[in-house]
């Protein structure tokens, strides 16, 4: 059982950039906010479980992808300090926050940490999916940031997909509850933006994180509250994956996305 009048926040995540800007936005917020940090899952392991989805080739070029950008990482970097700036947010650790590190969050310790902690609610970002005995073993709702627009743009990379696809108008995050798939727990906020020409698949994730700190918080004052309303949200179901190098090399030519 949670504490009685328990206010306490959890995030999980896998750290990085991003998360640690949206960690730091909810404890303004939260004063009594608690990370637990897994570690991430290792190059090998991950080259491995995309190759048994989608055979060796792809899952070699999927990698690529990421290392590309950075050839350009003046201009990401740029870009990143000039949205973090703009919204008024802070990538740098902050030593007040209490951080508990775990090999995985499907780990017991985290499932131990979880019981001895009893928050209010537990907010996900950038991390592995959660196994079932991982939601069994949480008593209270845990809402997750997706960036990306469910349920078309389930998965990653959802952003960049939509404008690679025409849909400019569904660039954006969404907030929901986690259950046992992947992104398909109940919608609790979404919110749509434009990108600038300045962003990329560098800076996508990190503009949405930005600019769903306020949607974020509301969900996670909801849900200390015992008021959530979730929706399913409606239209085709499609799960993505990060595009091969040679898939994201020719939209960059042909549409100028990036």
């Amino acid at each position: 059982m949670q504490e009685q009048g328990s206010s306490r926040i959890v995030v999980m995540t896998a750290g990085g950039t991003n998360p640690q800007v949206m960690i730091n936005a909810l404890a303004r917020h939260f004063p009594d906010l608690h990370v637990i940090e897994e570690q991430p899952e290792t190059k090998g392991a991950l080259l491995r479980r995309r190759a048994r989805r989608f055979g060796w080739a792809t899952a070699i070029g999927q990698p690529g992808t990421m290392v590309a950008p950075r050839l350009g990482k003046n201009v990401a970097a740029r870009r990143s300090a000039e949205i973090i700036r703009d919204y008024g947010l802070s990538a740098e650790p902050n030593p007040a926050i209490p951080v508990t590190c775990v090999p995985s969050l499907n780990d017991p310790a985290c499932h131990a940490m979880v019981t001895k902690l009893q928050p209010a609610a537990i907010f996900t970002i950038s991390c592995r999916i959660l196994s079932p005995q991982t939601l069994a073993a949480i008593p209270c709702p845990v809402v997750n940031f997706h960036a990306g627009i469910n349920p078309r743009y389930r998965g990653q990379m959802g952003g960049y997909w939509s404008l690679v696809e025409g849909d400019e108008k569904n660039f954006g995050a969404t907030v929901h509850l986690v259950d046992k798939g992947i992104d398909t727990g109940g919608t609790l906020y979404e919110k749509r933006l434009t990108p600038s020409r300045a962003d990329s698949l560098a800076t996508y994730p990190l503009l949405m994180t930005a600019a769903c700190v306020d949607i974020s918080v509301r969900a996670l004052q909801e849900a200390i509250g015992g008021t959530l309303k979730p929706c399913q949200p409606q239209g085709p179901s499609v799960l993505r994956f990060p595009p091969a190098i040679w898939t994201w090399v020719y939209h960059g030519f042909t549409k100028g996305i990036w």
